[in-house]
This record gives C-alpha cells, sequence and structure tokens, in this order.
C-alpha cells in the first residue's frame, strides 16, 4: 500500500512537473512572422524600383507619392494634381518587376477655385 501510495504520488509530481515546464517555456508561436529577413529586403529592393520607375516617368514627377510594400504588393499614397497622374501612376507601379498587385491610396488634390 506505502509503495502504491509513493508512485501515484511520483507521478502525480512529474505530471505538475512537466505542466509547469511546458507553461514556463510556452509552445512555438502558431503564427509565423509577418514576413521573413528575404521578404524584407525583396520589399525595400521592390519599393526603390517603384520609386525609380514613378521619378523617371517623363511625363509626370511623383515627387509627393510615397511608396511602401509588403511581400510584394505595392501600396502609393500622398498626392497628386490629376487623376490621370494617379491612375498613371498606379500603371507604372504594376508594371515594375516584383511587384504582384497594387493598392492605389494616392489623393488626387483639390483645385482651389478663385
Amino acid at each position: 500500500m506505502k509503495r502504491t501510495i509513493k508512485n501515484s504520488c511520483l507521478a502525480i509530481a512529474l505530471s505538475l512537473s512537466a505542466l509547469v515546464t511546458t507553461g514556463l517555456v510556452g509552445c512555438s508561436p502558431s503564427n509565423p512572422p509577418e514576413r521573413t529577413s528575404g521578404e524584407y529586403v525583396d520589399d525595400k529592393a521592390l519599393n526603390s524600383r517603384v520609386r525609380s520607375a514613378l521619378s523617371d516617368h517623363p511625363d509626370y514627377k511623383f515627387s509627393e507619392v510615397n511608396v511602401t510594400s509588403f511581400r510584394g504588393v505595392v501600396q502609393l499614397s500622398g498626392f497628386v494634381n490629376t487623376a490621370d497622374q494617379k491612375q498613371k501612376a498606379g500603371e507604372i507601379a504594376k508594371a515594375v518587376t516584383g511587384a504582384k498587385s497594387v493598392e492605389n491610396s494616392i489623393t488626387v488634390k483639390d483645385k482651389i477655385q478663385p
């Protein structure tokens, strides 16, 4: 009888120890990181290519357009003077190598009427 109680206590102690250790250490995260180092570098290079393409365009200079990328998705924001410039900026960005898609959030400036 003493041996059974001793074995039961040992089993309970080991189980509690395993539970506490798992609780303290935790499990590996179920969600992967937002992006890998490689994706981060790729996005930085894509930003540079899109900015270059926008600044090299002969008809428009998009100095007030901001470019950010996340996993190949390019987001354009900022300001342009006309809807045509907004559309053209989106087309230019879509044509850049590595751009999977483009979210064009550029705002067209309002013309102030005298």
